[in-house]
């Protein structure tokens, strides 16, 4: 393969990035980008009622926040702008006007409630619902007079019996059999082209080699080649990825389950590299066991032939679990950066940035607990704010609280005489706090780090104190013992 592959990401937006487009998106990218190619963005914006520029807008975002720039597309251009459909109309009408001068089109007069009369009937005796095609044989008389009298047609392509095959790069040799099709609509009765009819005129016109989407244009595919076919047009190949379903199964849902790149990924923290290698093994697989990948990483090994057929389960807990991964690998700057943009509390933000080496140490502590950016601020809140907790937090368990009073007590003697709050010295004095009363270590360390987290599960108590400070640290552990009288 060489750099005259091209291949194409054409979104709809009329919703935010889907998950599932996000994975064509990346395979299409990782293709191009692995043999040379050229990467297009080209936006479907002709359903007019359901398309939104915020939603184009979302879809780009998100496209540029997961790393995938393409090469040609809107705002960069490129040698086949525009390349917003709807900015390509005029282009589409003669291709339109050459299937019917060559009668592989015709114009349906039929009126929405005659369509679904005849759809309704067919479903009660049984048939697939499918055009029955009584206007492809209108004569031109009868043409002529819905035309004088001014009644809208829609246009549908003029399917033959014939068997559709073609050489799927993932999926194999595919066929269907075209009369089951009927005859498809191409143009809606208000002008618009469908997708179906565009797509394959702007594929032929921006010089598509390769066409790589979901299974679930496995039939639009048997009719795009019907379409180019009838057009003289050459077809790129085609490979169709599996579906993404939930751990039961179940197509995933746009209203209850996780998959608005912005909304459900990017808002709650998790960060653009862990998303792209988890989306990355949604389907595709190096062929070991490896799953930590960087986008070059994946650009240098990633083959279309390993990209399996069936469908592909999105397990929530492994994502959560390879966002912790690298959040843990994350340069502390970095992740301190990123961090900062999740803290919404105005009061604690502001904390932040009067003194950012605190902040650093903070979030260096608390690091290898995250799993997500979103959860940074509740994690160093205790370290700015004096933490609120009910007393028998305090109390471990096979303990009581006179012991916990008493351990307490001596770590306060022996810290107020500390001179230097350093981790391994303020080991060895709270260790030596225990040994003196009588204590097993966790009666002593346990209450200390809830004295100064106010957590059932927090970092290190010394790592607490060496952060927190020895005047802040000694008031909150007195406040402790109070709560213990």
């Amino acid at each position: 393969m060489d750099n005259s592959i091209r291949v194409r990401i054409a979104p709809s937006p009329t919703g935010k990035l889907h998950i599932g487009t996000a994975r064509t998106a990346l395979f299409n990218y990782l293709f191009a980008r692995r043999y040379g190619g050229k990467f297009v963005v080209r936006i479907e914006d002709t359903d007019v009622e359901r398309s939104k520029d915020e939603y184009s807008r979302d879809i780009l975002d998100g496209l540029l926040w997961l790393g995938m720039e393409w090469d040609e597309g809107p705002e960069l251009g490129g040698p086949f702008a525009p390349y917003n459909q709807k900015d390509r109309l005029k282009l589409y009408q003669p291709y339109i006007d050459r299937l019917l001068e060559n009668k592989k089109a015709y114009r349906c007069y039929c009126t929405q409630e005659e369509l679904t009369r005849e759809r309704e009937a067919q479903q009660k005796s049984g048939k697939a619902p499918i055009y029955s095609g009584k206007c492809r044989h209108l004569t031109d008389e009868q043409i002529a007079a819905h035309t004088k009298a001014g009644k809208k047609f829609a246009i549908r392509f003029a399917t033959e019996v014939e068997t559709i095959e073609f050489d799927d790069l993932i999926r194999g040799h595919v066929s269907f059999e075209a009369a089951l099709f009927g005859d498809f609509t191409i143009v809606r009765s208000d002008g618009m082209p469908l997708f179906l009819v565009s797509n394959v005129i702007d594929d032929q016109l921006m010089e598509i080699t390769h066409v790589l989407r979901g299974e679930d244009h496995l039939a639009n595919t048997a009719k795009q080649i019907m379409l180019a076919r009838a057009l003289e047009f050459m077809n790129p190949q085609f490979g169709h990825f599996p579906l993404i379903l939930n751990p039961n199964r179940s197509k995933m849902s746009k209203r209850k389950d996780p998959v608005s790149i912005t909304d459900d990924f990017k808002a709650r923290g998790f960060l653009p590299e862990a998303l792209v290698n988890f989306i990355a093994l949604l389907g595709w697989s190096s062929g070991d066991d490896r799953e930590i990948y960087t986008m070059h990483e994946l650009t240098e090994q990633f083959q279309i032939e390993r990209v399996g057929k069936s469908p592909s389960i999105f397990d929530q807990e492994k994502l959560l679990w390879m966002n912790g991964y690298y959040l843990r690998h994350l340069d502390i700057g970095d992740l301190a950066s990123r961090a900062q943009n999740f803290i919404t509390d105005k009061e604690l933000f502001k904390k932040t940035l009067e003194r950012p080496d605190y902040y650093m140490q903070t979030v260096s502590l608390i690091q290898d607990r995250l799993k997500l950016l979103s959860e940074v601020e509740e994690q160093i809140a205790y370290f700015y704010t004096e933490p609120e907790y009910e007393a028998a937090l305090l109390v471990p368990k096979k303990s009581d609280r006179a012991q916990v009073r008493a351990g307490l007590e001596g770590a306060v003697t022996a810290l107020e005489k500390q001179s230097v709050f350093v981790l391994d010295e303020l080991e060895l004095t709270l260790r030596h706090v225990a040994e003196s009363q009588k204590l097993k270590a966790g009666e002593v360390l346990w209450p200390l780090r809830v004295a100064l987290s106010g957590q059932p599960a927090s970092p290190g108590v010394f790592e607490l104190l060496e952060v927190i400070g020895k005047e802040e640290s000694l008031k909150r552990i007195k406040k402790a013992i109070e709560k213990l009288h």
